[in-house]
């Protein structure tokens, strides 16, 4: 078994040591590679797809490719892009290289090496400055709406916001977003024509104040290189050899700029994980990297499955969410091996309600970072985290771990070095290093105190406020400053340097233009998407319930699996300790009606499990024949009141037993009961060709509230879903039907599904 390589929130300071540590030549950049990471380190022509599943040391395996290039001679340092989708990971590469003495090669994100670009050929291309980048996109989006004498709410203006991003990572203009989105099955957040409107209107906003969005950065870079050929030649003469990570997270738009980067050579390497995509709102698509083959017959093709990140209890619950996907990713699905010594298993949990489970998890992770000593875990919180589907979860949590004297940090908020009480502790600090030794306060201090000594003015105590809020989060920043300047003194006097206030403040400096923010000592919040990418000794999924994972607004197939796959990228973000939980009602007394995750089917004790697939179609659980649909078997249902294993239909339509206490809304049942004999008399049907009784019981007991929460009833199919979800989810919410929907044209919806029982009627 191989350990798992401690992986920071960001870069740290490197140590002496490690310096030491470079390779003396290409041989040693091998030294200590897996087989198949030694295979893509060694692949240096033609084109290269790698094939790397979450926690199997993809970043190790293209930075040794990179530096053993260089220390072989086959690459130029300079002569190398390396490109990926975040600041952190991009710095995180160039660490690695510098450690493997490839110091040179430029790593950067699509958008940084775009812009380096543009603000390089703009003069010669078009003359002038560059236009100013926009920097509250929103704000600029809220404006257009006014002219267009629409008004946004924050949701709507955020969602607004997106699709217009969306568009132009696709190369939609305005006037054809309308047909686009539909073409793409998205749902707009307003009408299509006006979010038409709204776009050509921001579109306005920026070229009447001289300005460009990130995506005009792309844009704009590959309308230059395919419009000027001689600027192209000059970045193709500078470039000559690609490595993309993140390939299965790349837009239309950056496929362009990368095909205009490379030209007619086929000097690239590739790598990424189909399961991994989650961007695709955002224009993302694994399609590239899926057809990577067939745009490049004789690439080399490399696949990690050796897992170093998890334990094989986790990474056996990872390839669990994965075997019953669909759709064409899934079956390039690669199944993680794990290389870790065993854990604990995955915990289940289901609580009464949302405030309850987060008190249940504030109280466990209390326990896990305890320290051992003490009879704790002893994991530290920084190696915490809990991670939810929307962001809207967080409050809940916040307020559990400040009442838990737990410290935490929210990530996707803020950037670190954007904050207020950031910014004036930069300035401070940078007014203390100018005054030097004539501040009598921080003579004779070393650098750590003279940090200490200015922030103590801004809010900085050697112990954390009490309870939650602003107040705590200012005092997580400036003590992650103090932790800061601890480690890199440390660092530099270790090596035999000097230090001076001066030395923190130009690292700061340099982290701030980077975005490498320090490590908060505190449990993370953040959503799955966030977390990508990320990873953590002890990881909390919570919130697992039908309507939030998969979310709510997931209707088609490949809308639910892209869930799936989100929660498999959370799942992966655990090293050992891994927590699922969900809660049965939103606030306390309410109704129990909430159930856990389909995706959990299978995998938590007690539930049926869903039918296998496996990848490429070969090996795995496939059940039925070769011809017509396959029914999936249902396994034991149990009584949501007492307990007791269920075997009647009827009782098993209600999930409950006949005898047990019922929470039937009796008015809402006659509703129900008078709006399906409308829609029968319509159909020209019996009623329970609508619903059975026992459908409208459970409907009246449950009392749904979203369309998942509805579909979750036995006896709601997709096609009554369809039909009638929206009278029905009315009615439980207590609006009165302004007219009635009628049957389809068809005649009828059939059957309901299941149909088991004549005797449900």
């Amino acid at each position: 078994m191989t350990a798992a390589t401690p992986s920071p929130l960001f870069p740290r300071v490197s140590t002496p040591a490690e310096y030491a540590a470079v390779p003396r030549d290409a041989d040693a950049v091998l030294e200590g590679l897996d087989p198949e990471q030694r295979e893509v380190a060694t692949a240096l022509h033609g084109p290269v797809c790698v094939l790397a599943g979450a926690g199997t040391g993809k970043t190790r395996a293209i930075t040794h490719r990179i530096a053993y290039g260089v220390r072989a001679g086959v690459f130029q340092p300079a002569s190398v892009l390396a490109v990926t989708f975040t600041n952190r990971a991009a710095g995180e590469m160039r660490g690695r290289l510098r450690l493997l003495g490839a110091g040179g090669v430029q790593a950067r994100t699509f958008h940084s090496a775009a812009l380096r670009q543009l603000q390089y050929f703009w003069p010669k291309a078009v003359g002038g400055e560059v236009p100013r980048l926009v920097e509250r996109k929103a704000q600029l989006v809220a404006e257009a709406a006014a002219r267009c004498r629409v008004r946004l709410d924050r949701n709507e203006l955020r969602d607004v916001t997106g699709e217009i991003e969306w568009s132009k990572v696709t190369q939609t203009v305005p006037e054809d977003y309308p047909a686009a989105a539909a073409k793409s099955g998205r749902e707009a957040p307003r009408d299509a024509a006006e979010i038409a409107r709204i776009y050509a209107g921001y579109e306005q906003l920026k070229r009447e104040r001289g300005m460009i969005d990130f995506e005009d950065v792309l844009l704009l870079t590959v309308g230059v290189l395919e419009e000027r050929h001689d600027i192209a030649d000059q970045v193709r003469r500078q470039y000559q050899h690609f490595v993309v990570d993140e390939y299965q997270d790349v837009s239309p738009l950056q496929q362009r700029l990368l095909e205009l980067w490379l030209g007619d050579r086929e000097s690239l390497c590739v790598v990424g994980d189909a399961s991994q995509t989650i961007y695709s709102f955002t224009g993302a698509t694994p399609d590239h990297l899926l057809n990577f083959r067939t745009r490049h017959p004789g690439a080399t093709v490399v696949k990690l499955v050796r897992d170093y990140r998890s334990t094989p209890q986790v990474v056996h619950l990872a390839n669990g969410v994965l075997a019953p996907a669909r759709g064409r990713a899934a079956e390039h699905r690669l199944e993680l091996v794990s290389q870790r010594e065993p854990g604990p298993d995955p915990v289940y949990a289901a609580y009464a309600d949302e405030p309850a489970e987060a008190e249940g998890v504030a109280r466990r992770i209390r326990e896990l970072i305890t320290p051992v000593e003490q009879g704790g875990g002893g994991v530290p919180p920084s190696e915490v985290a809990i991670l939810y589907r929307i962001n809207a979860q967080s409050e809940v949590y916040e307020q559990a771990l400040a009442d838990a004297q737990v410290p935490y940090q929210l990530r996707g908020a803020e950037r670190f070095f954007e904050r207020p009480e950031v910014r004036e502790a930069g300035l401070l600090l940078r007014g203390a290093a100018r005054a030097g030794s004539a501040d009598p306060a921080l003579a004779d201090a070393d650098v750590p105190a003279q940090v200490r000594a200015v922030l103590s003015t801004r809010g900085w105590t050697p112990e954390p406020p009490a309870g939650s809020g602003a107040v705590r989060d200012r005092w997580e920043s400036l003590a992650a400053l103090v932790r800061l300047a601890e480690q890199f003194c440390a660092g530099r006097l270790a090596a035999g340097r000097q230090v001076t206030l001066a030395d923190l403040v130009a690292e700061l400096d340099e982290r701030a233009a980077a975005q490498h923010a320090p490590t908060v000592e505190g449990v993370t919040l953040a959503s799955l998407h966030a977390a990508k990418g990320l990873e953590w000794d002890a990881v909390f999924l919570v919130g697992l319930t039908e309507g939030m994972v998969p979310i709510t607004y997931a209707k088609t197939d490949p809308q639910v699996e892209e869930e799936r796959r989100l929660l498999y990228v959370g799942v992966t973000r655990a090293r050992r300790h891994l927590s699922l939980s969900w809660a049965l009602s939103r606030s306390p007394g309410g109704r129990p009606n909430r159930r856990p995750s389909r995706f959990l089917n299978g995998l938590r004790p007690g539930s049926a499990a869903s039918v296998a697939r496996a990848p490429g179609g070969g090996g795995g659980i496939e059940r039925g024949g070769a011809t017509g649909p396959v029914r999936k078997r249902r396994g034991p249902v149990h009584c949501r009141v007492c307990g007791r294993t269920l075997t009647d239909a009827g009782e098993m339509k209600l999930m409950r037993c006949e005898d047990c206490p019922s929470e039937l809304d009796e008015a809402l049942y006659e509703r129900l009961r008078e709006w399906r004999a409308e829609q029968a008399g319509q159909l020209g049907q019996p009623a329970y060709c609508v619903f059975t009784d026992k459908t409208l019981l459970a409907i009246a007991e449950a009392v749904p509230g979203t369309e998942g929460e509805l579909a979750g009833i036995p006896g709601v199919g997709r096609r009554k879903l369809d039909k009638f979800g929206a009278d029905v989810l009315a009615l439980c919410s207590g609006r009165e039907l302004t007219r009635t929907e009628g049957a389809d044209q068809d005649g009828g919806s059939g059957p309901e599904e299941p149909a088991r029982n004549s005797t449900e009627k």
